[in-house]
């Protein structure tokens, strides 16, 4: 889950948007921000994370179920 903005881009033209509906984007947007989601994803951003976790050494998230499959395909 992605919980950052996307950069601005120079390139792209701005336009301006009404004044109401840019006041609901800023009050979503601070509700994301206050939420308990974004709280979890800001400690996880400073957590040790151990190296395995989204690389696991036999290259699949659940080894037997990848087995499984292998065995499958093969058949």
């Amino acid at each position: 889950m992605d919980l950052g903005f996307s950069r601005f881009d120079k390139d792209m033209v701005v336009t301006t948007l009404p004044a109401d509906l840019a006041v609901l984007l800023v009050g979503v947007a601070a509700r994301q921000a206050g939420s308990p989601t974004a709280a979890n994803y800001a400690r996880l951003l400073n957590a040790p994370v151990e190296p395995t976790l989204l690389a696991p050494l036999h290259g699949a998230f659940n080894g037997p179920v990848a087995a499984r499959q292998l065995r499958w395909k093969e058949e």
